[in-house]
């Protein structure tokens, strides 16, 4: 090679680098600048642009292995747009950033997979197109190369699924529309269906807005073979517009994750076969509706599943609320989207409520955090334990300007509800945050019986309900033995407060406010719900009332559970210690609020699918086996408790249960595909529950007739503000005239008490 020249113009030639890489092009002084070729003594080649010695521009880089890329660089790294091809025979097409793909482009896989779309650090996030070489696709949100938030899956037998998805499997309200023409309309949990669902046969009147995107079936698309990034970026863009237009949707991007390449979505419900259920025309119920209209065929069903297992389906009949209309079905649709929470919105009616109440914590919060933390005084409890502000709208000394309208505020002993969030492992950040974030709350649909309304913090940890004036000043004069009461019982089942507040509006009107937990704070889907008192009179629900959402009340359950003894023997200890309070209080109208998942049937899952599922959790070989052998009779395994290890629960607190199955230790509840549960009294305690009737004669039944179930359960006591007083004396009084006595909810607390425990020892029955 000739010796470096000293001239500063922008001359060629060549030159050896003392670590041996050679370059050979433009020179701007003593560094490359401008075109040029550049060799690694590994073989890697460069040619294109230069800018004082970093390759910048246009250029053609290609590795010893056979992969190249051929587009922008800058400052030394592949970014702006260009096409890289892989040694496997992979080629990505589209923008880059710091050698990571990221921004708008196409790649088609080795195994001829196909994906179009937004690209984040090297992975699909945002909204594209995945294509399997077998035909099958996919258009909606992704995140972190998976498939997440909106979107559609289309496959080329024509079934096609239209729903929320998560880290790559179908995950919340959607509907699948099969070529038969088919349709069911439901919920998907971690890619299974799970919880009630509406099923129509082909030939059915089905909701008018239920139209698939069309976008799924379009292929003029242009898509890999489009030449250059114009076509790639109009292409996605006109698919993108196309689909924000068929589903109206204004916030597309969930921002969701990775999905394997050339792997397909399962949707197998433990069957193996992909949405083969609900292809069948062939109804699991054998009776039939009356048909009074000349129709002899039902073509609607109500379906109930349990992780992929179709437990029941009973036919809708035409005359029964079935959908007539246009209007009806789009109205019916978009209510079970929605679920039975609303997020609060500007123009809804709670919205400056909303915005009052979370100007208001973060005042009192914020406020108090900073304070020592101290012993609870008996001043703490008094009239003087309050904090009042007022929040004009333009802002004052002490409180921000504001876009919600002047009140006045009060919380109710501050000191002694920071003690409480504290005693449950309530971070102040976190709590703010969680009720006075960015997020909106979420409505309850439905008030209360007393006419109280409801709102969920965005995360769903906390409830926070509107009291009356008596249900507050019942709660502050409980509130000294409340304390102590939740102090001396970590694994106390009464509701957990955390906060009380009031706002007055202009006008004199005041709204008060409890913040309490919420024991339905989980990642596992919670199918039934009960409200239990004890009492019959007034205690069941209309049928035609009832759905997925409704809770349920004494006389519409139909279960009995049998749980682990030393956790039997726990539960009615504790249940028989806050009953005690509660009458030393004089309180009554208290229920228990169960809750229930349920797992899929066992003896319906295939032991190679269940045991892979158990696997994918990490379980050893040597505690698979193990759970073989021991508990093969249960869809749960339970391990010895792993600090750090379990999916954390919201507010949990005490000590965790024991189990005789694993040698009296404290444990963890594994299910499978799902995650690892921290068991307590009254949270994640897995259960067996048994289907029972009132003619049934369990001690005669045929035990291979029995239904059965594995669940796990989800307790707890509330609705602990109402007071035995002079007007519940004259209820009871009243009532009695006209029903028994004893059925009746309306009586004194020491009886209440005790029908109470009664009641739950006959819903929790000792096993044999």
């Amino acid at each position: 090679m000739a010796s470096p020249e000293t001239s500063a113009g922008n001359t060629q030639r060549g030159d050896t680098l003392p670590n041996g890489d050679i370059y050979v092009g433009n020179f701007a002084g003593l560094v490359p600048h401008g075109f040029g070729k550049y060799m690694w003594t590994d073989g890697t080649l460069y040619y294109g642009e230069w800018d004082t010695s970093k390759m910048s521009g246009r250029g053609v880089i290609q590795w010893p292995s056979g992969a190249s890329y051929d587009g922008d660089l800058c400052g030394g790294f592949i970014d702006g747009t260009g096409t890289f091809k892989g040694v496997d025979g992979s080629v990505y097409k589209g923008s880059w950033r710091m050698n990571k793909k990221h921004g708008m482009g196409t790649m088609v896989y080795a195994n001829g997979d196909t994906y179009e779309g937004l690209w984040n650090e090297g992975l699909p996030d945002g909204f594209g197109k995945y294509t399997w070489v077998d035909g099958n696709i996919y258009i909606g949100g992704w995140k972190s190369g998976k498939m997440n938030g909106r979107g559609v899956m289309q496959w080329t037998n024509g079934d096609t699924l239209d729903c929320n998805w998560l880290n790559g499997l179908a995950h919340g309200k959607g509907f699948c529309k099969y070529a038969s023409g088919a349709c069911y309309i439901g919920t998907w949990d971690r890619g299974l269906k799970d919880g009630h669902g509406m099923f129509y046969q082909p030939g059915s009147k089905m909701p008018c807005n239920l139209e698939v995107s069309e976008c799924v079936s379009d292929h003029d698309i242009s898509s890999s073979s489009s030449s250059g990034n114009e076509n790639i970026n109009s292409g996605l863009l006109f698919l993108f517009q196309k689909l924000c237009n068929t589903w109206r949707l204004h916030s597309l991007f969930h921002w969701p994750r990775r999905i394997s390449n050339g792997t397909t979505p399962v949707f197998d419900d433990n069957s193996g076969n992909n949405l083969s259920q609900d292809s069948s025309t062939e109804p699991l119920a054998t009776d039939n509706c009356v048909q009074d209209s000349g129709v002899d065929k039902v073509l609607v069903y109500e379906r109930e599943y349990v992780q992929g297992v179709l437990i029941s389906e009973k036919p809708k009949c035409h005359d029964s609320g079935m959908l007539d209309s246009g209007k009806t079905q789009e109205h019916t649709w978009q209510k079970q989207a929605g679920g039975p929470m609303e997020t609060i919105f500007k123009g809804h009616r709670s919205y400056y409520l909303m915005l009052d109440l979370q100007l208001g914590i973060r005042y009192t919060v914020g406020k108090i955090t900073p304070v020592p933390l101290r012993e609870v005084r008996s001043n703490d409890f008094g009239p003087r334990a309050r904090i009042r502000m007022y929040f004009p709208t333009e802002g004052s000394q002490y409180t921000p300007p504001h876009h919600s309208v002047n009140f006045f505020w009060k919380d109710y002993c501050p000191m002694v509800f920071r003690n409480l969030r504290e005693m449950f492992h309530i971070d102040a950040a976190d709590y703010m945050m969680s009720i006075c974030g960015d997020d909106s709350l979420k409505e309850l649909s439905s008030p209360g019986k007393s006419g109280s309304i409801f709102y969920l913090s965005q995360d769903e940890r906390f409830v926070i309900k509107t009291l009356r004036k008596a249900e507050l000043k019942i709660l502050l004069k409980m509130l000294p033995k409340y304390y102590s009461h939740v102090r001396a019982y970590d694994n106390t089942l009464i509701t957990k407060f955390f906060g009380v507040h009031r706002i007055t509006l202009k006008g004199g009107r005041k709204v008060r406010f409890v913040v309490m937990g919420n024991m339905f704070c989980t990642e596992l889907r919670i199918h039934r719900k009960y409200d239990l008192k004890g009492s019959t009179q007034g205690r069941s629900t209309k049928k035609q009332n009832i759905n997925e959402n409704t809770t349920l009340k004494d006389l519409d359950l139909s279960y009995v559970f049998h749980v682990d003894k030393p956790w039997r023997d726990a539960l009615f200890r504790q249940i028989s210690l806050d009953c005690m309070f509660l009458e030393s209080q004089s309180i009554i109208d208290y229920s228990m609020l169960l809750g229930i998942h349920f797992r899929a049937p066992y003896h319906l899952k295939t032991s190679s699918s269940h045991q892979s599922s158990l696997e994918r959790c990490g379980i050893p070989d040597s505690e698979l086996l193990q759970y073989e052998e021991k508990s093969s009779w249960k869809g749960f395994l339970l391990v010895a408790h792993e600090p750090g290890t379990t999916v954390g629960g919201s507010h949990i607190r005490g000590s965790m249960v024991r189990a005789s199955e694993a040698g009296y230790e404290e444990v963890d509840l594994v299910l499978p595909g799902t995650g690892r549960f921290r068991v307590q009294l009254g949270v994640n305690m897995p259960a067996r529950a048994r289907k029972v009737h009132e003619y049934m004669n369990t001690e005669l039944e045929n035990p291979n007739t029995i239904e059965e179930y594995d669940v796990v359960l989800y307790l707890g006591i509330i609705d602990i503000l109402q007071e035995y007083n002079m007007s519940k004396r004259v209820e009871h009084a009243v009532k009695s005239l006209k029903f028994d006595p004893l059925s009746i909810s309306a009586v004194d607390p020491n009886s209440y008490s005790k029908r109470f425990v009664k009641f739950l020892e006959s819903v929790f029955p000792e096993q044999d």
